[in-house]
């Protein structure tokens, strides 16, 4: 299990300003906050102290990953975080941080490349990958010391195998990374299936729904990406430039079957993530049904391919 984010460096940064009076809000007026990692130099490669303080209360709501950090030319830091306290099946959220290691100020010019999970499946004697995003990049105005990537694990360690990740740093000009370092991957709990496959003629794609856990009774949007198995199955499955698609039939299978209105399929988007809506009526297990089409409507997966009725490609979610 990963780790809240401390760092080891630390500087004061004074709030309010000094009084002449004398009362008992004094001490409290002109007492120092410790905040990592803030710029007080004057250094362009780092943050402001407002965007450093934005920094550092966004890391302390994710978890550190210690086998994916490492340090670049033994003068920075790079720390790797998930938003979760463990890696599982299915859809995950990275984000970088840089320091320097002199004085633990944040930076802003470093990028992180080749996103590289690879799973050995040690009875079988092969190695395949799995799902990333299609780069890592800062997301957020107030966090642009923050890179942010994803990864969607086929299949969780154990019997069946074992996972290893890597990528490439370049900080202010210095490389590194991480190579083939160990991690673990758990299942999703029960109720909890965010990625599919589908097939058109020889070529397998996969269907990353991403992470739902915030969903709620009512509307909800959707968000999905389309990722294509590479030739070369060891290297990371890229998004997908084939466009797609995806109808959506949402039902609870504990509850007869029912479905909920207003309902939209997900369409591509210029970012290159597939968007929708979704209407969940009620708590419960919802099993999303999926049609895949081409641009002309064509079906290509999913459908009514169960006796039941329903598509047997299908998202479960569990509000």
């Amino acid at each position: 299990m990963y780790k809240r984010n401390f760092f080891p460096f630390v500087v004061a940064v004074l709030l309010g300003t000094a009084t002449t009076s004398c009362n008992s809000n004094d001490d409290v007026e002109n007492q120092a906050i410790e905040i990592p990692g803030i710029t007080i130099d004057g250094d362009v490669d780092c943050c402001s102290a407002e965007e450093a303080l934005q920094v550092y209360k966004f890391l302390q709501t994710v978890y550190i990953i210690p086998e994916l950090s490492t340090v670049v030319d033994g003068k920075y830091n790079v720390f790797a975080y998930a938003k979760s306290a463990s890696f599982h099946t299915g859809y995950n959220e990275l984000y970088f941080v840089a320091t320097k290691k002199s004085n633990g100020n944040y930076i802003k010019n470093f990028d992180i490349t080749n996103l590289s999970p690879l799973m050995l499946m040690t009875k079988m004697g092969m190695r395949h990958s799995t799902p990333v995003s299609s780069g890592v990049a800062s997301f957020n105005d107030n966090y642009l010391a923050v890179k942010k990537g994803w990864v969607a694990f086929l299949m969780n360690s154990g019997d069946s195998g074992s996972w290893t990740f890597s990528y490439d740093a370049n900080v202010l000009g210095a490389t590194g990374g991480v190579e083939e370092s160990d991690i673990v991957v758990g299942p999703l709990p029960e109720g909890q299936s965010w990625l599919k496959s589908f097939k058109k003629d020889n070529t397998t794609f996969y269907l990353t729904l991403k992470d739902p856990s915030a969903w709620q009774t009512g509307t909800n949007t959707v968000e999905a990406f389309v990722s294509v198995k590479s030739d070369d199955s060891t290297q990371p499955y890229q998004l997908a430039s084939e466009q797609f698609v995806i109808d959506i039939d949402p039902r609870m299978p504990d509850m007869g079957n029912h479905t909920s209105p207003d309902n939209v399929g997900l369409t591509p988007q210029a970012d290159g993530t597939y968007q929708g809506t979704v209407n969940l009526t009620m708590t419960g297990l919802w099993r999303i049904h999926l049609t895949v089409r081409d641009q002309k409507g064509n079906i290509l997966a999913g459908g009514d391919d169960l006796s039941d009725g329903y598509s047997s490609l299908y998202w479960d979610v569990t509000i």
